[in-house]
């Protein structure tokens, strides 16, 4: 699939996703038809390569290839003692 064609996940899409997931586990058979019915307009290869893309980012967090964020702090949200 060329990188054109390819569509960025809304808000609503990605709820409809974790929710499906959550019912559709592993081992229910035709588990991205199944995923991608509940989604609406994305194809199975599609929520499949979705799945996969969280899958890395989840192992590169556990694995600590993404750094935490350096969150500043103002005056204004510190903790007064």
């Amino acid at each position: 699939m060329a990188s054109s064609s390819i569509r960025s996940w809304s808000a609503k899409e990605n709820k409809a996703f974790e929710q499906a997931l959550a019912v559709f586990d592993k081992d229910t058979p035709d588990r991205w038809a199944n995923v991608a019915r509940a989604v609406g307009g994305r194809t199975p290869e599609e929520v499949k390569r979705h799945y996969d893309i969280l899958v890395e980012d989840i192992n590169s967090i556990e694995t600590g290839r993404v750094p935490f964020p350096k969150y500043r702090t103002t005056a204004s949200n510190a903790i007064k003692r």
